[in-house]
């Protein structure tokens, strides 16, 4: 039997491995997006996407924001976190505390809303909408370079940080009776 021991290391994740995993983790939160909108139209009988709009971004925003913080607060990681071997802690606690996770979540917002909000106000449409996004994608994730532990700025804000975790394979050659 192979079992599996975690140790945290103090240095973070590369900024490669980092954005590796939130393409993952997108990927899988399409699925969860998916069922999330599905309950929402059969609980309000909408029909269209822009039926009760609004609502429907408030959902999943709420959704969204219990899954990242059920898995933070439970055990540090996401599904996509545990296979690229990237744990979130708090700098002051061994566990993650849910006010802590609800915080990093809000936060981690930064990523998209300021580039959606430059959309907004200068009425990009297509590809320039998602070029202001992408750019903003970009700034946020060079704001570890500004950090001597190379964390990104909403982990130095919610006062966590995002750590490498090694896995330790062992073996076990004693039968379970």
């Amino acid at each position: 039997m192979v079992q599996a021991q975690f140790t945290a290391a103090t240095a973070a994740p590369a900024l490669r491995r980092r954005m590796i995993c939130m393409v993952y983790e997108a990927m899988l939160l399409f699925g969860v997006v998916f069922v999330a909108g599905m309950i929402f139209d059969v609980w309000t009988q909408s029909r269209h996407a822009l039926t009760l709009r609004h609502a429907r971004e408030a959902w999943l925003f709420f959704v969204l924001g219990a899954y990242f913080v059920f898995f933070w607060s439970r055990s540090g990681q996401t599904l996509a976190m545990k296979t690229w071997s990237i744990k979130v802690i708090d700098d002051e606690r061994p566990k993650l505390p849910v006010i802590k996770a609800i915080v990093r979540y809000c936060l981690a917002w930064m990523w998209f809303l300021p580039g959606l909000a430059i959309a907004y106000q200068f009425e990009l449409k297509a590809w320039f909408a998602v070029a202001a996004v992408t750019a903003n994608v970009v700034l946020w994730a060079l704001t570890t370079r500004l950090d001597k532990d190379g964390q990104f700025l909403h982990d130095k804000l919610a006062k966590t940080r995002l750590v490498h975790v090694e896995v330790k394979l062992s073996t076990d050659t004693r039968q379970a009776d």
